[in-house]
């Protein structure tokens, strides 16, 4: 078997693999890129890319059928096929910049195989063994496939196969009710699909109740059937699809059936224990500068178990290459982001009210905004919603934003709280009028307004200096 040394072996190609193998071939380092399926991982081929293409997509479809403004409604005729080739023509857009020739052009070694960990310092790919003085886990995750009852019969889907659908299915059930079922239950509706949601507790549990029953609600309005707090029971083929039972005893056809109960970091083939590379259900097992329990490896993204975003793979990245190549040291500390991209958005970063009721009690204020105060909004008809701020002495501890291009204006609160920038900031910038963006200095004004025309002792001074004044 051959055998090759590299200063750095990257075990998947997804967002954070590629970033951290990027970086660390032109900052001088050797690098090797191991990859057993497509370059871009889940991201570009499975998740956000074709996910956001779609929503697009069915976003036009539901502007057509709902009009406005002075602008009649009509029915859409969706060309379905056409729908599919833009999600396909999309992931091809941007896939040259993903690409096994690219990453090789950069300088990188890139083998196309699955990999296993042989020793606490070697790999195995392609009928090589890979030594390496640091190794970063990059594995991304796979959908979760329930032990449910009859599903071996059935034909499904998870979002590694959804995007392969060439026709539009009759009627979508999604078992699930987190981002990927939320998003696609209002895609595949506004194509045309009849679409019902089985969720085993709430919507969206991990977001505010609230923000989630504005994003919930435009779903019911727009035809999507939620059935919260029940749990699939088993699932039998028919002669149009499948029926499943429910725990409250009811069935369910459908003809097309998506899983979207989460996602498991894909560990399987890689062997983590013949390395010495402690797990656990979350994935592999990291301490807050993402090393492992062996200190040549490191796990970033979805693998190490902290979130499945591909932005937080990213910085996973940042925070692995100044350790495993420029010798610094480097923790895993900022706040990370999360938008739904439905319509409307929903997006939060830090504390959502909740949480910081649990962890501040007294100390907080929580300072709401609706979008229908915002004169862009009202010019746009898209004031359905708002923006919560949680604020603990003057500072704001999270933000939750539900409503149109939340996830685009998350981002003044993302660098708010990385940088700890205290509220007074934000109510003294100077926002372009009419935005939907000026919802934020309006909060902040709103926080310190009580404090300022409320206050008898400011308007003693004030009557004083009016006095006083030449």
């Amino acid at each position: 078997m051959a055998r090759f040394d590299t200063d750095l072996c990257v075990i998947g190609a997804g967002s954070g693999g590629l970033v951290i193998a990027s970086g660390a071939v032109q900052l001088g380092a050797r690098v090797t890129l191991i990859e057993g399926g497509e370059m871009g991982g889940d991201c570009l081929n499975y998740g956000c890319v074709p996910s956001k293409a779609l929503l697009a997509a069915a976003k036009v479809a539901q502007a057509v059928r709902q009009g406005g403004l002075g602008v009649a409604a009509s029915a859409p005729a969706v060309d379905f096929g056409a729908v599919m080739a833009h999600v396909r023509g999309s992931i091809a857009t941007i896939a040259p910049h993903d690409s096994q020739e690219r990453f090789e052009r950069l300088g990188v070694r890139v083998i196309r195989d699955w990999a296993r960990f042989t020793g606490p310092d070697r790999i195995e790919a392609a009928g090589q063994t890979i030594t390496a003085r640091r190794f970063v886990i990059a594995t991304g995750a796979h959908a979760i496939v329930p032990d449910l009852p009859g599903l071996d019969a059935v034909r499904y889907h998870t979002n590694e196969t959804l995007f392969t659908l060439a026709e539009l299915p009759r009627h979508l059930v999604i078992l699930g009710g987190g981002p990927v079922a939320t998003e696609m239950a209002q895609a595949f509706r506004r194509l045309g699909a009849q679409v019902t949601i089985i969720v085993r507790s709430r919507m969206m549990g991990q977001d505010d109740p609230e923000a989630v029953a504005v994003v919930t609600a435009r779903l019911r309005a727009e035809g999507v059937m939620i059935l919260e707090g029940r749990t699939a029971v088993s699932v039998a083929p028919t002669s149009e699809g499948f029926v499943l039972n429910l725990s409250d005893g009811t069935g369910h056809e459908g003809s097309h059936l998506l899983l979207a109960l989460g996602r498991r970091a894909a560990l399987t083939r890689l062997e983590p224990e013949a390395a010495g590379v402690a797990v656990n259900e979350a994935g592999v097992v990291v301490d807050a500068s993402l090393r492992t329990s062996n200190r040549r490896v490191f796990a970033i993204g979805d693998a190490a178990g902290r979130g499945q975003f591909t932005h937080l793979a990213a910085y996973h990245a940042g925070i692995v290459l100044r350790q495993a190549v420029l010798g610094l040291p480097a923790r895993a500390s900022a706040p990370i982001p999360r938008v739904t991209y439905t319509e409307p958005e929903l997006a939060q970063i830090g504390l959502t009210e909740g949480e910081a009721r649990k962890a501040h009690g007294a100390a907080l204020t929580v300072q709401r905004v609706d979008f229908a105060q915002m004169d862009r909004a009202v010019t746009d008809e898209t004031t359905e919603g708002f923006l919560k701020l949680m604020i603990v002495k003057g500072k704001p501890a999270g933000a939750t934003l539900v409503g149109a291009h939340a996830g685009e204006q998350i981002g003044l609160w993302v660098l708010a709280l990385s940088a700890r920038v205290k509220l007074s900031g934000i109510a003294g910038m100077v926002a372009p009028y009419p935005t939907l963006g000026e919802i934020a200095k309006r909060a902040a004004g709103a926080y310190f307004s009580p404090r300022l025309f409320d206050s008898p002792m400011i308007k003693s001074v004030v009557r004083i200096i009016q006095k006083v004044l030449p």
